[in-house]
């Protein structure tokens, strides 16, 4: 199977992987034929990429890093200590998160134990589609990114475990933020975006007398939005002054954002999503961090139709540990051409050979 834009979807097509909400459940199952009717669902839904079937694509598997059942387990357990804390009082929200710190603590440890004993880099695929849950489905996810970075840089078992428990509460404070600005379906204003800000020291405030944790947790909250050349928030720190755990927490935290769905804007694929953060490295983004962020996860996920600088074309087949980058891809088209047969391609034994972009609008001329 491989990924399509939905503005280039057609009738006829065959869905190739369920279209899942955050809950798990099927919103869209597969092998269902493509409609009109079930594209304007799509529209409706906010879904901008699909997995499909077809036969250029065929037998290329697609499975993520974290299995769902473990995804919904996490996201179900943040949901409930968010909702929780919404709504009360610092001290009183300060409570409810000591109370809950043994299975956030357990939560975190049962991510790095994946992630430590997977020699993978990670990819993760699922879309979200309820948007007024973004905030916990996006918690778990820089969650995960942020360990995979720091395993990469290699920290010790007891850092990852406290930069986990950092990202995975790095939003709290939004639960003190007005649900009509926090749940917006749209750009915020100037003004309501000043007080989208808050959360960061709301969040520190939450989170820095808890006596289970560390306090780098709360600091985790607090500078998550600082940026290295003090353009950030709140507080217009520098590179120096933001501590590393933070620093991870930016990158896995904008990666994140820029990569899922959203009702305002149209996701990236992974690559999209690195290169803007390269292109705040040294001026936003610590230049380590972003270099382990491209190691350790999926550029271009199977799947994904890619263009060679060459002219040749190809759908991503498997990855390469050695250089997440530089897949391997199964070529069908050269020079605009489709091929009879197609061959196996490992971009690491072409170095002149240099993907160009992702070309999620591509379709077969005989689909």
């Amino acid at each position: 199977m491989r990924l399509i834009s939905i503005n280039v979807l057609k009738t006829g097509m065959v869905i190739g992987r369920a279209i899942l909400s955050e809950a798990g459940l099927p919103l869209i199952q597969k092998d269902v034929e493509v409609t009109e009717a079930l594209i304007q669902r799509l529209h409706e839904l906010g879904v901008q990429y699909v997995y499909i079937k077809d036969r250029i694509s065929e037998g290329i598997e697609i499975e993520e890093t974290v299995p769902l059942a473990v995804r919904k387990k996490a996201v179900k357990q943040i949901t409930s200590a968010f909702h929780q804390v919404k709504g009360l009082d610092q001290k009183s929200a300060t409570l409810v998160i000591e109370k809950q710190s043994k299975e956030i603590g357990k939560l975190v440890d049962d991510l790095l134990s994946s992630i430590i004993n997977s020699n993978e880099v990670l990819m993760i695929l699922s879309d979200t589609l309820l948007y007024d849950e973004y905030i916990y489905q996006h918690s778990f996810q820089v969650t995960l990114y942020s360990l995979a970075i720091a395993k990469e840089m290699g920290y010790s078992e007891t850092d990852l475990r406290t930069i986990g428990i950092g990202a995975l509460l790095h939003d709290v404070g939004k639960m003190v933020t007005p649900s009509e600005i926090l749940f917006k379906p749209g750009r915020l204003s100037d003004d309501e975006f000043e007080i989208m800000k808050h959360h960061a020291r709301a969040g520190f405030d939450i989170l820095r007398n808890l006596h289970t944790v560390s306090l780098l947790v709360a600091h985790c909250a607090f500078q998550h939005h600082e940026r290295i050349d003090g353009s950030g928030y709140p507080r217009a720190l520098v590179d120096y002054e933001i501590h590393p755990f933070a620093k991870i927490i930016a990158v896995a935290d904008v990666f994140d954002a820029v990569t899922s769905n959203r009702v305002y804007r149209e996701k990236m694929v992974p690559s999209q999503g690195i290169a803007i953060i390269e292109a705040g490295r040294g001026t936003m983004f610590d230049a380590k961090v972003i270099e382990a962020l491209k190691k350790s996860i999926v550029h271009y996920p199977n799947g994904t139709i890619v263009l060679l600088s060459d002219g040749r074309r190809g759908v991503v087949a498997k990855q390469n540990e050695q250089d997440t980058a530089k897949p391997c891809l199964r070529i069908f088209e050269e020079q605009g051409q489709l091929l009879k047969t197609t061959y196996l391609l490992n971009l690491l034994d072409e170095p002149n050979a240099v993907i160009a972009k992702a070309d999620t609008d591509y379709i077969l001329e005989v689909e």
